[in-house]
């Protein structure tokens, strides 16, 4: 940990008037997961003439690939929670050298390298919690850095609020699910998830996607399964994804002698046709925040059954678009799984509404815009400032070393 650093750091200088906002992503983990896929469709969505992005990134992923692909220059430097000085280091001489007018958090490592870094540089710090809670070192950062926190669920507003934070500083910003690339299709023989399954189109089948861990509780899919089995015979269930619990999961299949009806189909690239070949999506999570899975299924018309934890009751509407039930309960889970699959009707009924939703409440469109405009307006006064010492001639001011 980074403490008591007594630093007069120089602020970088003002860019260019008319010249787009430099923002630097920092993101404190680089998995392929839901927080950064987010980031990843930010910068790829916000226009070029108005916004230009750098990655500080602690290793080298695929994420950093994709990245690059889309035009960002990423920089890698470790973040462990006893964060180093040389990344202190290597942050701040971004910041000068890219002219950052904006830090940008993801993750309690990276929210704590921007508000130091912001302090250092006299930078703006916004953090995005993407879990449902925060935690206290998120909060001791903001309260040093005065940073300006933005959540994805309801629930995390209010948890904020009660933790503190002030409402002026606390933005409440949803994820968004692009309802262009993932919409409804037709289902046609062959398909690639069923014929490596060897599953005809139409038998039934509920699919788990996301991170074999137990956060995701897919030892509740597991068990829900055994309990689909007993209510609707011939019924089936898919594992997407991989995970720490990858053998400890086909060891519960084997166990409960499921192995003819519980399938792992390790990671999938092609999501929208992988939600195409699923009749019900199932999220058995501890705990989320606005989990990226439920939106894009339901963009593709899938009904969902899903546990009623963080903001998953903002994007499933209970008996509408799908079920909500309580975390850990698998018997409900199959219970809900054996309704669906047992019954098109209802199937399509749920999954219309789910599609509707998601194109009038959570189009990434919209959401990505309410990003860009909280980005510009948090970067203004900083940005004002700065013109004024460009016309003026002054020097910059001095940084803060309390």
């Amino acid at each position: 940990m980074v403490a008591g650093v007594l630093l007069n750091a120089v602020p970088p200088p003002p860019p260019a008037r008319g010249q787009p906002l430099q923002v630097l992503q920092l993101l404190g983990n680089a998995i392929v997961g839901g927080m950064e896929s987010w980031v990843l469709r930010l910068v790829q969505r916000l226009p070029g003439e108005r916004f230009a992005f750098t990655a500080l990134c602690p290793f080298e992923s695929p994420v950093t690939d994709q990245l690059r692909a889309s035009g960002v220059e990423v920089v890698i430097a470790p973040m462990p929670d006893d964060l180093p000085w040389a990344t202190l280091q290597t942050t701040c001489a971004l910041i000068q050298q890219r002219r950052i007018e904006l830090l940008h958090a993801h993750l309690p490592a990276a929210h704590m390298l921007a508000g130091l870094a912001g302090r250092l540089t006299q930078r703006p710090v916004l953090t995005t919690i993407h879990a449902r809670q925060l935690t206290t070192l998120d909060v001791e950062v903001h309260r040093v850095a005065r940073s300006h926190i933005s959540v994805v669920a309801q629930q995390s507003y209010f948890h904020a609020l009660g933790l503190g934070v002030e409402p002026a500083l606390l933005s409440y910003e949803p994820n968004g699910v692009d309802t262009a690339m993932f919409q409804p299709r037709e289902r046609a023989a062959g398909e690639p998830l069923r014929a490596r399954l060897g599953l005809g189109p139409e038998v039934p089948l509920a699919g788990f996607v996301g991170r074999l861990s137990p956060e995701k509780g897919p030892e509740v899919f597991v068990r829900a399964a055994l309990m689909l089995k007993a209510r609707l015979p011939g019924a089936q269930t898919v594992l997407v994804g991989e995970g720490p619990m990858h053998d400890e999961l086909r060891g519960l299949v084997h166990r409960y002698g499921l192995d003819g009806e519980v399938h792992f189909a390790g990671v999938w690239r092609d999501m929208p046709a992988l939600y195409g070949e699923l009749d019900v999506l199932v999220s058995c999570s501890h705990t989320e925040a606005m989990p990226l899975v439920l939106l894009e299924a339901m963009a593709c018309g899938l009904p969902a059954v899903a546990t009623r934890v963080g903001g998953v009751p903002d994007i499933v509407e209970h008996g509408h678009s799908g079920w909500l039930v309580g975390p850990g309960d698998f018997d409900d889970i199959g219970r809900c799984c054996a309704l669906l699959l047992g019954d098109a009707g209802l199937r399509q009924r749920m999954g219309d509404r789910a599609r509707e939703r998601a194109v009038q409440r959570l189009d990434l469109g919209a959401s990505v815009a309410r990003v860009g405009a909280l980005l510009e307006r948090l970067a203004r006064p900083q940005r004002q400032h700065d013109g004024a010492e460009q016309r003026g001639g002054r020097a910059p001011r001095a940084a803060a070393t309390n």
